[in-house]
């Protein structure tokens, strides 16, 4: 096997991997089986980044290792959970910087992965958050190619399962979409992707600058519906209100594990007394999914009924 094999296949094999599937993407805790979880989502990105990879004659490998690992760090009850622990740990919390910290640090009973270094940097430079496709710093953009594949290719995967999701979930109707995005990226979930493929994959190959691009029209339509899914699904009142509630959750779960420290060994967390009380906090919390969350919260805070035998 190739060093990109070998790191693709310890991500694909690591607990924090299989925990994705119980892991907030949109919806919390979803009853229907067809809505997207943390894990389906990084499956997506895996197969869009490695279609266009091989259209490009890129390294497959890697772009699927970073595809695998770009969400590790991602807490419960999505970026909810996110927003809790930033604002609660000293020098806040960011997903990318905890998915580095699972790879290095975390995974194999602090032994970490030992990925190589092109992996690692494309999960570190994943993320675009609410900015442009490519960050005005090159310091965090990806420092290969495989790496800007995954950036655009999780843009492209999130944007349009999230849209597919709230469809289903009605959220929003298919009229509700600007016409001048349906007119770019099309209606149906499979001709967006094809549209977005196709182009980043034509546009890359004819700028022919070391660079992976979409072109102008399709960048502008597809950052037009992330906003638009950001004021109309994201922050939509039904959705805002559940997460509120599991933002609590978490919340009073920190200040429990701040106050009794020593109860992370009980709850499969780790205290050594050696690292910041808060850090150590922060890992066991972010590595929960929304179902684990959930109880222990009941089994700590709950009341149980007295069992007289």
């Amino acid at each position: 096997r190739t060093c990109f094999q070998v790191d693709r296949d310890r991500i694909l094999h690591c607990k924090s991997f299989r925990r994705l599937k119980y892991k907030t993407q949109v919806f919390l805790a979803p009853e229907g089986d067809h809505y997207r979880t943390r894990l389906s989502h990084t499956l997506e990105v895996a197969q869009i980044a490695r279609t266009v990879a091989r259209a490009l004659g890129l390294n497959e490998d890697l772009t699927e290792a970073i595809a695998l690992g770009h969400d590790l760090g991602h807490t419960p009850f999505g970026h909810a959970g996110e927003r809790v622990l930033n604002r609660l740990v000293p020098g806040g919390f960011h997903h990318v910087r905890q998915s580095l910290r699972v790879v290095d640090h975390l995974e194999r009973d602090g032994q970490g992965l030992n990925l190589t270094w092109e992996v690692r940097n494309g999960i570190a430079c994943h993320s675009k958050g609410e900015g442009p496709l490519v960050h005005p710093d090159p310091e965090y953009r990806p420092a290969t190619c495989e790496g800007e594949v995954v950036r655009l290719a999780d843009l492209v995967a999130y944007v349009n399962h999230d849209l597919d999701d709230a469809l289903r979930g009605h959220l929003i109707r298919a009229e509700d979409v600007p016409q001048d995005i349906v007119s770019v990226l099309g209606r149906r979930h499979s001709r967006r992707i094809g549209t977005l493929v196709e182009d980043m994959i034509a546009t890359t190959l004819a700028r022919d600058d070391g660079h992976v691009h979409l072109s102008d029209a399709c960048a502008e339509a597809i950052l037009a519906l992330r906003d638009w899914l950001g004021s109309h699904v994201y922050r939509a009142v039904e959705v805002d209100r559940e997460f509120s509630k599991a933002a609590r959750i978490l919340e009073e779960l920190f200040h429990y594990f701040c106050d009794h420290p020593e109860a992370l060994r009980r709850f499969g967390g780790s205290w050594d007394q050696v690292e910041p009380r808060e850090e150590r906090i922060a890992d066991f919390l972010a590595g929960m999914t929304d179902r684990f969350a959930l109880n222990l919260y009941r089994r700590l805070f709950f009341p149980e009924p007295w069992r007289v035998v």
